[in-house]
């Protein structure tokens, strides 16, 4: 699901026009996802076949890597939008990582809840953070509005699942429970959800769970890929 449609009616999202108005806005007022919609120019196919064969499941790209790779001139145009995003981010104090996604590991015995990165879930932090993603090449990551998914946590088989998991009452231990497993961290679609993809080359900033958030966590998860997927290019921050 690689197409892309502007979610003008939907209150969660505020579309910007630049990299500054993405920094300068602020998560409130319930919006916990920002867009910046973006017509990227090179030839991100030819980066990502290229690299396709460096590596296997998530494979960080070094910047003088990626510079010293023969590509055309459309491949090479790639290459530099990328960097750009990437130097953006670190003149703001960010962290971004380039991967290169040719697949990622998933639970192997997942129980009442998976926590693999492909069930729908909420970042977490400490502290006051966000998480900054774009997809330049392969399946997109998809969102999906707080009010169309449940806490898995929260339906009452599934807890009842997770409370014989845990071999105890449902107390304080059991939150801290499932707190370090993740498992609150994790949410079912309901019956009528409209998963969003984000799209290629656009660039999204969204809300994690931090305890003094005036909004919600963004909701969203990775592709669901296949082997033979082409292989995917993501900054992630």
């Amino acid at each position: 699901m690689n197409d892309f449609s502007f979610p003008t009616d939907d209150p969660q999202v505020r579309i910007v026009h630049s990299f500054q108005e993405m920094i300068e806005a602020r998560f409130e007022n319930g919006i916990n996802a920002l867009c910046w919609p973006r017509m990227l120019d090179g030839n991100f196919a030819e980066v990502a076949n290229r690299l396709g064969e460096t590596g296997e499941g998530v494979t960080p790209l070094d910047d003088d890597f990626l510079e010293s790779l023969s590509l055309t001139a459309a491949g090479k145009r790639a290459v530099e939008m990328m960097l750009l995003d990437l130097r953006l981010l670190r003149e703001h104090d960010r962290e971004p990582v380039l991967n290169l996604i040719t697949g990622y590991p998933r639970d192997e015995e997942p129980g009442p809840v998976s926590t693999d990165v492909f069930s729908f879930h909420a970042d977490s932090a400490p502290v006051e953070a966000d998480t900054w993603l774009c997809t330049y090449h392969g399946a997109t990551s998809e969102r999906v509005p707080n009010s169309q998914v449940q806490r898995r946590v929260d339906s009452p088989q599934t807890r009842a699942e997770l409370l014989k998991l845990y071999g105890g009452e449902d107390d304080e231990g059991f939150t801290e429970f499932l707190s370090d497993h993740c498992y609150d961290l994790h949410y079912a679609p309901l019956a009528d959800a409209r998963p969003q993809a984000f799209g290629l080359g656009h660039l999204w900033r969204i809300a994690v769970a931090w305890p003094e958030s005036s909004v919600p966590p963004c909701i969203h998860r990775a592709p669901d890929t296949a082997p033979g997927d082409p292989p995917r290019l993501l900054l992630i921050s």
